[in-house]
């Protein structure tokens, strides 16, 4: 009984999340807290990634903000040239520049173009990045601090090129969702629900890679990286694996959040926004499957909620609440209900005598 609660309990937690999500939020939440559940359900799209990549496999992604940038300003750019009109140019080009549209951003008036680069463009770099890195070796502090500092470099250039990227405002004021108009409630409602399912999809994804050849890969190269070499294994290929899937989920994740909140902007990718992510999946608890998912939900909700009732003393109670999870628990709060599962017992089958 024991293995078929391991095996399906997970599966069974996800369909939990799912009704809570996608029935029980849209019937009880006024469309303002449903909006924003929908972007705590984008940085946790972002943080079941980051659990895959640091929790089985070890790897301190702190720069996750720059493939969550790339989705959100691939889909923010479609959005532009969609509420632009066929032939249009988005606002701010006209406001900061000579009304000239640079070349890259005409493929981005296609929808199907934007789905494919949302998928490609940070499978492309984190490819690139990941093999650069691995493949000489990087790993600890060293690949933490590098991936740190190219979220710094990213968000650095978008505001440097305020005439291609909006500057330090970003893109905003988006109009429409592939043909929706966002300003309909029931339109905003879709949106939601399609965030909402695609954290429910992430999480089987990485549930069903926990469970295969390449999950227990992925364990044995972040706890035994030699051995796994000595076996005939490349723990560098096993690692970018992880880290092109992580790269992808933030991607999307970054996607859905411009349309639901209107806007994304240097702020939303810089390297404090990465530690946001990360902070979230070290509450929940990097290494369980859950863990990350709803830690992010809860750190967005206490930021939320927080800021609306200490505007300027909001930070001081979440980083307090983060000193007391590492103090009491360090695995973050779902080794808790860990720990209190493991106490109860299950129920003895009856034996029967002939």
């Amino acid at each position: 009984m024991r293995t078929a609660v391991r095996t399906f309990g997970p599966l069974v937690a996800i369909a939990a999340l799912a009704v809570l999500l996608l029935v029980v939020a849209p019937a009880v939440l006024s469309p303002f807290r449903l909006n924003n559940l929908g972007k705590y359900c984008c940085w946790a799209i972002a943080a079941v990634g980051i659990g895959l990549a640091w929790g089985r496999g070890g790897m301190l992604v702190m720069g996750q903000g720059v493939f969550f940038g790339i989705g959100g300003y691939a889909m923010a750019m479609h959005l532009k040239l969609e509420a632009a009109g066929p032939e249009g140019v988005p606002d701010f080009m006209m406001l900061y520049g000579d009304g000239t549209m640079p070349v890259w951003w005409e493929p981005f008036r296609s929808g199907a173009f934007t789905l494919f680069a949302i998928v490609a463009l940070p499978a492309v770099a984190a490819a690139i990045l990941g093999y650069a890195i691995f493949k000489r070796r990087v790993k600890g502090a060293y690949f933490a601090i590098l991936t740190q500092a190219l979220a710094v470099v990213f968000a650095t250039l978008l505001i440097a090129t305020i005439q291609e990227t909006g500057g330090f405002n970003g893109l905003n004021q988006f109009t429409f969702f592939f043909g929706y108009n966002l300003y309909d409630p029931v339109n905003k409602k879709m949106v939601y629900s399609i965030a909402a399912a695609l954290l429910i999809g992430c999480l089987v994804v990485v549930w069903q890679l926990y469970r295969s050849r390449f999950g227990e890969l992925l364990v044995a190269t972040r706890d035994a990286e030699e051995r796994v070499r000595f076996l005939g294994h490349d723990p560098a290929n096993v690692k970018l694996a992880a880290f092109v899937i992580a790269a992808v989920m933030a991607s999307i994740g970054g996607a859905m959040f411009a349309p639901i909140a209107g806007i994304i902007s240097p702020s939303d990718v810089d390297a404090t926004a990465s530690i946001f992510l990360i902070a979230g999946v070290a509450l929940g608890g990097r290494a369980l499957l859950l863990g990350p998912a709803l830690g992010a939900l809860a750190v967005g909700y206490g930021r939320s909620s927080l800021s609306e009732s200490f505007p300027d003393q909001w930070t001081y109670f979440l980083g307090a609440l983060f000193i007391v999870v590492i103090l009491l628990f360090p695995a973050g709060l779902g080794s808790a209900f860990g720990r209190a599962a493991a106490l109860v017992p299950l129920p003895r089958r009856k034996e029967t005598t002939s």
